[in-house]
């Protein structure tokens, strides 16, 4: 199966910017859609921004115009490009992999994740 090692989390003011990455390895090609997601405390895990192999992506309304997903094939790595970060931000963040055509909310394989935390 393949394997996903999140890191770039860490604590930053409102306002900032964060850089997370993913990077996966083993049975790669495979993979069709990768995405992010996170949890805060008390709160359900949430979608934040999918990717699929063409390159379409998708976001929750929540994080529009301030997330930005990517990827760079070659190094099998996935990106989360946070900026103007909000304190609702504040949350574990996890990047996932589906086999399958992206489906908002799904995915089969997951990271440990990241700690995002963004203070006032």
């Amino acid at each position: 199966q393949v394997q996903l090692v999140e890191s770039g989390g860490g604590s930053v003011q409102a306002g900032g910017s964060l850089r997370l990455s993913c990077a996966a390895s083993r049975y790669t090609t495979s993979v069709y859609c990768m995405n992010w997601f996170r949890q805060a405390p008390g709160k359900e895990r949430e979608g934040v921004a999918a990717i699929d192999s063409d390159g379409r992506t998708s976001y929750a309304d929540s994080v529009k115009g301030r997330f930005t997903i990517s990827k760079d094939n070659a190094k099998n790595t996935l990106y989360l490009q946070m900026n103007s970060l909000k304190p609702e931000d504040t949350a574990m963040y996890y990047c996932a992999a589906r086999y399958l055509r992206c489906r908002w909310g799904r995915a089969d394989y997951w990271g440990q994740g990241t700690q995002v935390t963004v203070s006032s």
